[in-house]
């Protein structure tokens, strides 16, 4: 039986980009019914808003979609799209495997890091206002079962995938009780895991780590912010937004997403990158049981890197179409 999925292009290059993976995954083998929601500034035209509830209703229905990035412009008198659909279906956690993929340049030899990010609070609840015409509070939210959910969460995906260290990453020297919270649960829900390592690290010294000993590192749990932050900073170290893929995860609901930004000067361009949203696609494959046609766009990206078939952000010449019809051509 087909599994239908909601479909979001976005705003700019996101169009041409969803056609050209759409095209790869039906090529595949894969049973997948695309559901096309419009979203961002043409739904914002249309309905008065960026999601609109057709959109929504969608992803309620589906429980599944692949996302594109949604633009908001600078200052927008609205939340941030990619938040509203996070609180609107509870998505708390946001799961980033960082892994080099072959073919894709890095300065490193061996990198493969999960980062587990809390997805509903910390800096990122909105809570701010002015204290006086020159000063702005922001609240930073982190509340107990929230912490707990993300780090069982990260303790159990780790168990699952038999990965051997968690790290909880914090500023707790410094924000003693939101932080310190945050640290004390995960302290306490690794103490359920006997058989996987836990330690804990500050964010900075995390950073520094990362660069210097990567190897050191398995899988990260951290709040809101830092898991922003830092999945970015690894990501550039496997290779840039090629080589990752985020989904943001509910308790029946995913939603995979892009790792790019908006690109306006590409948008109709043929030099254009479908990996992204394509890397986002072959997990979402793996997540509904169609392993084989994901193994496939793998192995077909790969042998198209290797052999020198690239777009142009890794340094190829292959145009959108040149590059998605030749993993087309080693999918047969």
């Amino acid at each position: 039986m087909s599994k239908t999925v909601t479909i979001i292009p976005g705003d700019w290059i996101g169009p041409e980009i969803a056609n050209e993976v759409t095209r790869v995954v039906d090529s595949s083998g894969a049973k997948i019914d695309w559901d096309w929601q419009e979203s961002g500034e043409k739904a914002l035209k249309a309905h008065g808003t960026p999601l609109p509830q057709e959109l929504m209703d969608s992803v309620e229905r589906n429980k599944v979609a692949l996302k594109g990035l949604i633009h908001i412009p600078l200052g927008a008198p609205y939340e941030p799209p990619t938040v509203t659909l996070r609180k609107s279906f509870n998505l708390y956690a946001n799961l980033r495997p960082c892994k080099l993929f072959p073919g894709i340049e890095s300065r490193y030899d061996e990198i493969d890091i999960i980062v587990v990010r809390e997805n509903t609070q910390g800096e990122y609840s909105g809570i701010e206002h002015y204290v006086s015409p020159d000063i702005v509070e922001m609240m930073k939210v982190v509340t107990e079962d929230a912490s707990k959910r993300i780090a069982n969460f990260a303790f159990q995906y780790a168990k699952e995938k038999s990965r051997k260290k968690v790290t909880t990453v914090h500023k707790a020297n410094i924000m003693k009780l939101s932080d310190g919270l945050f640290l004390d649960v995960a302290t306490e829900i690794a103490e359920t895991y006997p058989d996987i390592e836990h330690d804990t690290m500050i964010i900075d010294a995390c950073c520094m780590n990362l660069v210097m000993n990567p190897e050191r590192f398995d899988v990260l749990l951290m709040g809101n912010l830092y898991g922003d932050i830092v999945s970015d900073l690894i990501t550039g170290m496997v290779g840039g937004i090629s080589a990752v893929y985020g989904v943001n995860i509910g308790d029946d609901i995913r939603v995979f997403e892009v790792m790019h930004g908006k690109a306006p000067e590409k948008a109709n361009a043929s030099d254009a990158s479908p990996l992204p949203l394509l890397m986002s696609a072959i997990a979402l494959l793996n997540y509904l049981g169609e392993t084989d046609a994901a193994e496939k766009i793998r192995s077909s990206i790969a042998l198209n890197l290797n052999d020198g078939t690239k777009p142009a952000n890794l340094g190829g010449t292959a145009s959108l179409k040149e590059f998605t019809n030749s993993i087309i051509d080693k999918l047969q």
